[in-house]
């Protein structure tokens, strides 16, 4: 048999109950500043690289000149280092809010006196890559090298090594080379959450352990001065950032805590038309009483002691065929096939829940012909029937007819199921179905009474109904919701 499709994106997260992140103080929000330092690591021939650069910068349209310096461009990556960090360092001192920097190992080998500024603000320098290059085209061993010399570069630099990653241009390997490194306390290239998580691959026998993940951003991100589809002035930036800000406070303060994520440049964000509109910001978050201000470093250390890694008990999408039939072949009754047929198709990450796996198993059972859903109702037993008078019923059924109280019926209260059963099953040739835990005895007799009328077609769906009902109860003692 060859193994079934299965799709690596996770498009759950957290579901509709993300977990309380408990951050320090009760803090409705963690807002979080990231100062990308890449000035001198940028694409240019003076480092070896094909053309010149033509990412984020005051040119509009910019393209790589091959072959070429480009004196322009090089220059307004030089006003980042020359004069935007300086103003960017005085702010953040001065209002002494914490800062994660995202510092290109070459960049910051060309910059001794900003990186020992860095250091003297207690900023956190973690790891931008060895170059500000696109590695979308680059082969695995090659990107692999590249991160091994900026692990190597930067703890020369620094002093130690980088405990935190963001490469940014990243290819579709980065993210797992980063984990496989193993010395990273988070991963930042991903933009998919407003929490931090756990990342641990396939699972299929991959040797990668789990990673903590900090999602960064690029919307709330100065970045958007410097394209077509963003930020004209500084007011539009200070207007964004106050209403993502809000927002989170907002759901914070219901219960809902979150992190906003900042990112800034130095070439950028640096002009003081920009600066102001930073300035303007920062004070405005400030002047709220249940604000987090931390580095990266800060919050994953937070993240690891509140929510370390738990290997959950059950990910459908990663089990083999005999253990997942083994374990949901009966969540449809006495019905393996319909597990069997949801193996099959595209499982991932969004099916290792009790509502995920539902909607496979649903699927199957959906397309499967009327005589296979028919088999499937004719499997199930009747209600206070025989087979539970014998006790032959199957361990969810019994849970399932106790939680209405269908074991304790009284003498007659046992002769009406009996006639009704009996009425029912020679009408419409099957037993009568119904998810017992939404209902008591007195609700269940009455469906029975009123169901009884219908016709044998839209029975037949009422049923069919019911057993996926019954299943979505079996999966949720099983799985999380």
């Amino acid at each position: 048999m060859t193994q079934p499709k299965r799709y690596v994106r996770d498009m759950r997260g957290y579901g509709a109950n993300p977990p309380d992140p408990e951050w320090p103080g009760g803090a409705h929000v963690c807002v979080q500043f990231v100062v990308n330092y890449e000035e001198g690591g940028e694409n240019s021939i003076l480092h070896g690289d094909a053309a010149s650069e033509a990412f984020l910068s005051e040119i509009t349209g910019a393209q790589p000149w091959p072959g070429m310096r480009h004196w322009n461009m090089e220059s307004i990556y030089e006003y980042g280092a020359r004069a935007g960090f300086w103003r960017l360092h005085r702010l953040f001192t001065n209002a002494q809010v914490p800062v994660t920097v995202y510092g290109v190992a070459t960049a910051l080998a060309r910059s001794p006196d900003q990186v020992a500024a860095m250091q003297s603000a207690g900023w956190e320098i973690a790891t931008h890559g060895l170059r500000w290059i696109d590695y979308r085209n680059h082969d695995e061993a090659s990107e692999r090298a590249d991160l091994v010399e900026a692990v190597r570069l930067h703890t020369e630099v620094v002093g130690e090594r980088p405990s935190g990653l963001y490469l940014g241009r990243t290819s579709v390997n980065s993210v797992r080379l980063a984990c496989a490194e193993g010395g990273f306390d988070y991963v930042s290239d991903t933009y998919d959450d407003d929490l931090p998580y756990w990342l641990d691959h396939d699972g299929h026998g991959n040797p990668i352990p789990p990673q903590l993940i900090l999602p960064y951003t690029l919307d709330a991100n100065d970045m958007r001065f410097a394209i077509q589809a963003g930020f004209t002035e500084g007011e539009q930036f200070f207007t964004y950032l106050r209403d993502a800000f809000d927002t989170h406070y907002a759901e914070g303060r219901a219960g809902r805590p979150s992190m906003m994520n900042i990112g800034l440049h130095c070439r950028l964000v640096g002009r003081p038309g920009r600066a102001a509109a930073l300035k303007k910001f920062i004070d405005y978050a400030k002047s709220h009483d249940k604000v987090w201000f931390a580095r990266r470093i800060d919050i994953a250390r937070h993240w690891r002691e509140h929510h370390p890694y738990r290997l959950p008990a059950l990910r459908p999408s990663r089990m083999g065929l005999e253990d997942f039939v083994t374990r949901f072949g009966s969540i449809f009754e006495h019905s393996p096939w319909v597990a069997e047929r949801a193996f099959e198709l595209e499982l991932g990450p969004a099916h290792d829940s009790a509502g995920g796996l539902h909607n496979a198993l649903c699927r199957a059972f959906r397309s499967a012909s009327e005589e296979e859903r028919l088999g499937v109702l004719k499997a199930h037993p009747d209600l206070a029937g025989k087979l539970a008078a014998a006790k032959r019923l199957t361990a969810e059924s019994t849970a399932e007819q106790a939680s209405a109280g269908l074991d304790a019926l009284t003498d007659a209260e046992r002769e009406t199921f009996t006639q009704l059963n009996a009425d029912y099953v020679a009408k419409f040739g099957f037993p009568f179905i119904i998810a017992v835990r939404d209902n008591t005895r007195a609700s269940i007799l009455e469906a029975f009474t009123t169901r009884i009328a219908n016709s044998r077609e839209d029975e037949f769906a009422t049923a069919c109904r019911q057993v996926e009902r019954i299943a979505w109860y079996r999966l949720r003692d099983m799985l999380p919701a």
